[in-house]
């Protein structure tokens, strides 16, 4: 049977200066879309995986129609799409360069999956054929009700046989509706087999902490080894617990790495140097992609890795959320081929 992944989240509407301008330096922002779980759905396609995006977006809504269009366009399936009140979620986008730090800024209040109601989606429609069924922590943290859609839909997903997988994802800006994302991820993450994080996710999702500088220019592997252990004693149901590892010089310059921990080993991915960041927003689900790309292909759990950790290093190379590049691209730069040269 073919692999169908099916991811669930917002997505918002993306507005960025050009290049590595402030907002508004000059009266121009560059309109794309953006969203994790549309990112992953649109590099899974990207890499002949059938991919399927579930969404709740605005009714009669000529940007959500744009939206549409631009998963058609990628051979996303968003035929699961739930319409309805609301509006389109927008964040912006102030890319940073050297010692300026990239900032974001949310506008997402009163979106169309902000308000969804528990019951919006029909699950089991929603997941029929699927094979594997992957959200985040940044859905749940956008609302009550949107973090208990994706509670029914890993429920559905576990009760159907799918694969599950839940990248943690911490964003402090957005837990604003009551709860603190250490009382509502747990939940989520007892209904995963893969859970993806990094240091910080962990802390602040899971409240499991292991003495670790989250801000610090270099980290220690080996700390991380410990807090993989802990991760995995906490919620036997994780096969897999994969830990992505940043360590940032500057906004222009960062090492990039993971870690990957099965019930038996902890596995290590090659480290890279990235020293001219054009846009590391989408690295992440580039990197949780590529996972669920290796895996579902049954390749050797290294070698998941390994391919994960260099389609997230092509993305920060890439404006914009999605991952553009191809498995080629990727197996090149596996393969050794990252200085740059033109191909002709």
């Amino acid at each position: 049977m073919p692999t169908i992944v099916a991811t669930f989240g917002e997505v918002m509407l993306r507005l960025s200066p050009p290049g590595f301008e402030r907002f508004l330096q000059s009266p121009h922002l560059a309109a794309t879309f953006g969203g994790a779980e549309a990112n992953v759905a649109i590099s899974l396609a990207q890499w002949d995986t059938a991919s399927r995006f579930v969404t709740v977006l605005p009714e009669s809504n000529a940007i959500a129609d744009a939206f549409v269009g631009e998963l058609r366009r990628y051979g996303v399936d968003g035929t699961q799409i739930v319409r309805s009140h609301g509006r389109m979620g927008i964040y912006f986008v102030e890319p940073g360069a050297n010692q300026r730090s990239s900032k974001v800024m949310y506008d997402r209040e009163r979106s169309a999956i902000n308000l969804a109601k528990p019951g919006s989606i029909d699950w089991k429609t929603a997941l029929e054929s699927a094979t594997w069924f992957h959200t985040t922590g940044i859905t749940p943290a956008i609302s009550a009700s949107a973090a208990e859609l994706a509670l029914e839909g890993l429920r559905t997903a576990r009760e159907m046989g799918l694969q599950t997988s839940c990248d943690l994802n911490y964003r402090k800006n957005l837990w604003k509706w009551g709860k603190q994302a250490s009382e509502v991820m747990p939940e989520l993450v007892k209904l995963a087999d893969i859970c993806i994080a990094n240091e910080e996710d962990c802390q602040k999702a899971l409240n499991i902490h292991v003495d670790i500088d989250v801000e610090s220019r270099s980290l220690e592997r080996e700390k991380f080894a410990e807090l993989g252990d802990r991760v995995l004693a906490t919620f036997p149901n994780l096969k897999m617990l994969a830990i992505t590892l940043r360590e940032s010089r500057s906004a222009s310059h960062n090492r990039w790495s993971a870690c990957l921990h099965t019930r038996d080993q902890v596995l290590l991915s090659r480290k890279y140097e990235i020293t001219h960041i054009v846009d590391r927003l989408g690295a992440g689900d580039s990197f949780a992609a590529g996972l669920i790309y290796g895996l579902q292909r049954r390749d050797a759990p290294q070698d998941a890795l390994e391919f994960a950790v260099a389609a997230s290093c092509l993305k920060h190379s890439v404006p914009g959320d999605f991952n553009r590049t191809s498995v080629e691209e990727i197996k090149a730069l596996l393969a050794g081929g990252g200085a740059g040269r033109i191909q002709r």
